[in-house]
């Protein structure tokens, strides 16, 4: 078995598009990986071109060796969207060794430690709210609007929601987003003042209202403010028993400062590349839960963040808030590794979503039923992905 060609698919998902590579053997064999260019990746596509004549003519079920050589020729350039490119190929090279095998990719890794993965309805209200018009989903505004997503969420067997800070008590209600410079009108401080801190307390307690007592909620800080800032911030939600605040920081000693001083578990490390940009967060006892990229780091380097992490008595969490073939890819990652605390899923998509796919993945009771079929467990349905053609950007 050897490999043909490899290409890249791109279909429109509303605020953004999905990116798919496709990998073909000479026995017919197609391996699939999704990967993700809209936030951050800027030219990954390009990068997969650049490195697939490393990877034409070689045996794909030699997934490790194969991206070992892919480090090694780009090991000055390391991390970034390099290693988002290398990811996609090791990811499409897992699918066709599973699928030549006739398995699923967990069997490659020694099978799943469980058959079902508890998810949360991820980015709460914040779709709704700054993404309602491209997306094709309800307009959020009001509290009101937040009390009436949270009965929405509990009646649909959801048991665990995410939210970001949002400011709703102004004319034109936006995302606090200041350290991405998108949808704030508060780039670029990185502060936590009265306003955000007010709109923020409020809008916990309409979705612990509307929620329920029972339902777990998650916050997501992102990069939107500075060490004060996060300390100030979950110190100001600590009322409303939150399942974790998850926050983004380069510096490792700032994030354990942080966690000493607030009485939330702390999650973060979504932007992470490899168990090097991890080892310093857990050597310094940075967090409760370290979230990882499998589209960005590849299903098998992120086994080995996991290993690692399990090391230090840490949590991993699957950061997933991409198309269906993520959510599969994510599935395998939950399967194999022991120390797993959540999976993410975004519930509210574009009306073509699940087109997307061949397979849809099976959610019940706030639980994702792990797929059983060869491979990933579903393909990209190149006819939907040719239907929905992918927006410049």
């Amino acid at each position: 078995m050897k490999i043909e060609r490899v290409e890249h698919l791109h279909a429109d998902a509303g605020d953004r598009n999905f990116d798919f590579l496709k990998v073909v053997t000479d026995d017919g064999v197609v391996g699939w990986s999704e990967y993700n260019e809209t936030f951050g990746g800027l030219g990954v596509s390009a990068v997969i071109d650049g490195l697939v004549p490393l990877v034409i003519g070689k045996d794909p079920r030699a997934w490790e060796a194969i991206v070992t050589q892919l480090y090694a020729v780009r090991r000055q350039a390391a991390g970034g969207v390099v290693q988002q490119a290398i990811a996609a190929i090791e990811n499409a090279l897992l699918d066709v060794k599973a699928r030549a095998l006739g398995v699923p990719v967990y069997a490659l890794f020694g099978g799943p430690v469980r058959e079902r993965v508890r998810v949360y309805w991820s980015h709460c209200g914040t779709y709704r709210l700054a993404r309602w018009q491209a997306m094709q989903i309800p307009r959020l505004k009001t509290l009101q609007d937040v009390v009436n997503l949270g009965k929405e969420v509990r009646e649909k067997g959801w048991t665990a929601l995410k939210t970001n800070p949002m400011i709703l008590d102004v004319d034109e209600p936006y995302q606090h987003a200041p350290g991405f410079a998108r949808r704030s009108r508060d780039f670029p401080e990185l502060n936590a003042d009265r306003h955000v801190l007010r709109n923020v307390r409020d809008q916990l307690a309409a979705f612990r209202e509307g929620a329920g007592k029972d339902m777990d909620i998650l916050v997501d800080l992102n990069f939107n403010f500075k060490t004060e800032g996060f300390i100030k911030m979950a110190r100001a939600m600590a009322p409303f028993d939150l399942f974790w605040v998850e926050i983004d920081t380069r510096d490792p000693k700032a994030l354990h400062y942080i966690r000493s001083r607030v009485d939330i578990p702390v999650a973060s490390c979504e932007c992470l590349f490899g168990r090097r940009d991890y080892r310093p967060y857990f050597e310094h006892q940075s967090v409760d839960v370290a979230i990882v990229d499998t589209p960005w780091n590849g299903v098998g380097e992120s086994v080995k963040i996991a290993n690692m992490a399990d090391t230090y008595e840490v949590n991993v969490a699957p950061h997933n808030f991409y198309g269906w073939l993520s959510t599969c890819m994510n599935a395998h990652f939950c399967a194999i590794v022991p120390n797993l605390r959540i999976m993410e899923i975004d519930p509210d998509v574009v009306p073509w979503y699940d087109e997307l796919v061949t397979t849809v993945p099976k959610i019940e009771n706030g639980h994702l039923v792990l797929p059983t079929g060869a491979g990933w467990g579903t393909e990209v349905n190149e006819a939907a992905v040719k239907a929905h053609p992918p927006k410049r950007r």
